[in-house]
């Protein structure tokens, strides 16, 4: 599996942005999804994502109320609405894949078996 993340930008406090995942290589439903990210001196930090099942999104505390992980199967595509973004949102997001995760290590990025190139968001103030 390969995954591509694209969408990332500058934008002001304030704004939003949306970032697509896509996914190729193999059926992607089969797979739980994840976002994280990495600002510059920090740890790499779970954003969101989904279960296997899909059936339902999980958000760091951070984020919540502010960004929107969804995914499209036919496209093989997940993707990360952000909306409200503050300058402490400014990292380099990573989508990641797995088939066999389980659902208590969802936020755990070394757990997933497929790891995407990031892709930069910069909030200004």
């Amino acid at each position: 599996v390969q995954l591509q993340a694209s969408g990332g930008g500058m934008v002001q406090a304030g704004g939003s942005l949306r970032l697509s995942c896509a996914a190729s290589g193999d059926t992607f439903s089969k797979y739980a999804m994840g976002w994280f990210r990495q600002a510059p001196g920090k740890e790499r930090e779970f954003v969101a994502g989904f279960s296997r099942s899909g059936g339902r999104a999980y958000y760091a505390d951070s984020v919540k109320g502010r960004f929107t992980i969804s995914r499209e199967n036919a496209r093989n595509t997940v993707n990360l609405q952000m909306d409200s973004l503050k300058p402490e949102d400014t990292a380099v997001y990573y989508c990641a894949a797995d088939r066999g995760i389980i659902l208590s290590s969802i936020g755990n990025w070394n757990q997933y078996a497929y790891r995407g190139q990031g892709t930069q968001v910069t909030v200004s103030s």
